[in-house]
């Protein structure tokens, strides 16, 4: 009497186990020597829109405050930008191209090239730096415009530059915070960085240079 023969299936307990530290984490090796990565994430990728929506519409209610107030009385005081604030734009955008350099990289290492490690962290670093400058740079036009006497409550077009600065300069801190975050986990001894957090805080980094540029333009042509 002839026997069929059957495959026993394997218990589940058998199948592959993913890592603890795993789910996209760069320092999770994968088949082939490769590092596992996992670019996608919708809610930080949301949160982050929704964030920029937001800082969009309140400078664009600003704006229009101020081309209000600008036309509808006698006392605006036009006034010169300090030329600190066009070598500040230098450094902002010099920030986000060698921020898209240390992406790059991440990438690279991401993908099996160890060697690039190093280099990505540089990268990161001279990001930091430069916005650390870029904020350093903000400061030193407040002191400039106080020594020649304008103050927030000097006048209307004082307020509005205070105004406009000061917050984009707090916007860059919170990219100072995420960029920090970020170098903290991808220099860890296995690191903990995932690719959807350094897009995440890119995005973010970027839309501040764009933003800066916007305000530069506007406080030029109306102050």
């Amino acid at each position: 009497m002839a026997t069929m023969g059957y495959e026993v299936p394997r218990p589940n307990n058998e199948k592959r186990k993913l890592s603890p530290s795993g789910g996209g984490r760069l320092g999770v090796p994968s088949a082939g020597g490769r590092t596992k990565v996992d670019d996608s994430s919708p809610a930080s990728r949301t949160g982050v829109w929704v964030g920029m929506a937001a800082i969009t519409m309140t400078f664009a209610a600003f704006t229009s405050a101020m081309i209000v107030r600008e036309g509808s009385s006698y006392d605006w005081q036009h006034f010169t930008l300090p030329s600190i604030l066009y070598l500040d734009t230098v450094l902002l955008l010099a920030s986000s191209l060698v921020l898209e350099l240390a992406r790059k990289k991440v990438g690279a290492f991401a993908g099996g090239a160890r060697e690039q490690r190093s280099a990505a962290t540089r990268y990161l670093w001279v990001t930091l730096g430069l916005g650390v400058l870029f904020v350093g740079g903000q400061s030193m036009a407040w002191l400039k415009l106080r020594s020649e006497g304008l103050y927030l409550a000097t006048t209307p077009s004082s307020s509005f530059f205070y105004l406009f600065t000061v917050l984009h300069a707090l916007h860059v801190l919170g990219g100072l915070a995420g960029l920090t975050l970020v170098i903290w986990r991808f220099s860890e001894p296995l690191p903990t960085l995932r690719l959807s957090t350094l897009s995440t805080v890119s995005y973010y980094w970027h839309f501040m240079a764009v933003l800066w540029i916007y305000i530069l333009s506007l406080l030029w042509m109306r102050i």
